[in-house]
């Protein structure tokens, strides 16, 4: 079955618009000044916004959707909200929203995505998939599987990075080695990144909508808002439409020519992969540096000794245990986790000598 989403020459394909539909000045203002920057393919607007708690916004509902569909005439450009489910996209098919977008939390639950899936049997609208909350590719590929059993051809992908409880950088951690894996397995699946998402703040945006156009990815999702530090949701991570005109002109379009031998290696496909391994590493062991720290704050307000024998003993034995499962040699983890310690150390050396007159 060809999936038909985005034309192949349109690349990146910009999917904008505020997080939540607030009120229908803001989100016609917003829209109208998105489509005046003549950077933007799509208008994006949460309707429906499901929280992690019950006391946030969440989402003006189906009142909202004749605002949409205001917008869309404003402006000619198709408008897409995320849906959760069956009612959901009845409401959306009778506004005539072009494009729907299962969110994350959606994602994870194949029950939700087959709902939605039979509402959408015999109409062929686009639909974008979420990667689900955490770093689980089978139910990532499930979500798009199950829209193509119910007959639909227009889909793509949207990687919003995974949640990561140790996380201090990102909103998400954007494990980029599960959007190639996604890539790989489904390579007639476009690819959009919403780093809006993966941030959860405005300085980044640019360095990671690079990233994603780098590797290759067909589009970006990017919430955008006329007053974003007032956003009823996500303030801190939309910007105004001015600024994201400003961002995505300065995004560098590598080319990517199938016939180049060079790129087609396995080898620089590999290479490619060590990166953003790589990156993962630097980020996980600066993530284990900030627990480091509070560790050393807590021996400090309590006058322990920073070296713990015992723990370290602990430590350096589970490694060397697991080592072999994994098909490293004892030595080489052992001296990895050496270093490791070492660091811990050090920084926690310099929190208990803060302040002190030496």
């Amino acid at each position: 079955m060809k999936n038909t989403f985005m034309p192949k020459e349109k690349r990146p394909l910009i999917i904008a618009g505020p997080c939540s539909v607030e009120t229908e000045e803001q989100l016609t203002q917003t829209a109208t000044r998105l489509f005046r920057t003549g950077k933007v393919d799509m208008i994006r607007g949460g309707i429906w916004k499901p929280r992690t708690r019950p006391n946030s916004f969440e989402g003006v509902g189906a009142k909202g959707l004749p605002w949409m569909k205001k917008v869309k005439e404003l402006t000619g450009l198709p408008v897409t909200t995320e849906v959760a489910k069956a009612k959901h996209v009845e409401l959306c098919l009778e506004f005539d929203i072009d494009v729907l977008w299962i969110g994350a939390r959606t994602t994870v639950n194949p029950f939700a995505v087959q709902e939605i899936a039979d509402a959408l049997k015999g109409v062929d609208i686009p639909v974008m998939v979420k990667n689900p909350i955490n770093p689980d590719l089978a139910l990532w590929l499930g979500g798009i599987e199950r829209l193509q059993k119910a007959g639909l051809t227009k889909l793509a992908a949207i990687h919003r990075g995974f949640s990561f409880a140790g996380e201090k950088f990102y909103r998400n951690r954007p494990q980029w080695q599960y959007a190639i894996d996604f890539k790989q397995a489904m390579p007639d699946i476009p690819m959009i990144n919403d780093p809006s998402h993966i941030c959860g703040r405005r300085d980044i945006l640019g360095k990671v909508s690079q990233k994603a156009m780098d590797l290759n990815f067909d589009g970006l999702m990017i919430e955008s808002h006329i007053t974003p530090d007032e956003a009823w949701s996500d303030a801190k991570q939309q910007i105004t439409p001015e600024v994201l005109d400003e961002m995505i002109s300065h995004l560098i379009l590598r080319e990517y020519d199938p016939q180049n031998v060079k790129e087609r290696t396995e080898l620089e496909k590999l290479r490619k992969e060590i990166d953003l391994l790589d990156d993962e590493l630097l980020n996980l062991l600066a993530s284990r540096m900030m627990v480091a720290k509070k560790i050393g704050e807590y021996k400090k307000d309590n006058n322990i000794t920073i070296l713990q024998s015992d723990r370290w003993q602990e430590i350096l034995d589970k490694f060397k245990s697991k080592a072999h499962n994994h098909g490293l040699s004892e030595g080489f983890i052992t001296s990895i986790i050496k270093n490791i310690h070492n660091e811990s150390i050090n920084q926690q050396e310099k929190i208990l000598i803060e302040g002190q007159d030496l």
